[in-house]
Parts: structure tokens; sequence; C-alpha cells
């Protein structure tokens, strides 16, 4: 996303475009998951120690949560914050 110049006239500018840059992107690189719960990821899933997903009472509704997390996420770009 980003990239760097070194000496007179350096700085830090963007590679990419900040309108094809989403917030999920951004999320995911710096802090990873975006799901609250590993049980619930997309792209990190792992199994939570002693638990039934079909009998536990947050999995769906941590699953919605993700679900419109996301989609707002990776509605909005880089550009929307900038502007």
């Amino acid at each position: 996303i980003l990239d760097s110049k070194k000496g007179k006239g350096g700085g830090y500018f963007f590679k990419e475009n900040p309108q094809n840059v989403n917030l999920a992107k951004i999320i995911r690189l710096v802090n990873g998951p975006i799901a609250m719960l590993p049980c619930v990821s997309l792209n990190f899933y792992e199994k939570c120690a002693d638990c039934n997903e079909d009998h536990c009472s947050l999995h769906d509704v941590l699953i919605e949560v993700r679900d419109a997390s996301l989609k707002i996420l990776e509605e909005k770009t880089l550009l929307d914050l900038i502007d």
C-alpha cells in the first residue's frame, strides 16, 4: 500500500491508488482478522478450544456481526477517509 523513497525529495507515498484500497485490506494488514473470534474468521479460522460450534449460542450472531462489518469495510476505501 505504501512505499518510501530515501534522500532529498523522499518520503512515503501510496503505491496503490487510494480508491482501490478498501478498509478491510488495511485492517487485515495491520491487525489481522476482522472477526471478533477466530472461530468465525474467514481468513484466519481457528476452532475455539473446548467449544462445539454447532451448540455455541454466540457463533451465529458473531458470523452476522463479521459479515455486516466486512460489508462496510470492503465498501469504504482509503480515498473515502482522505476526502
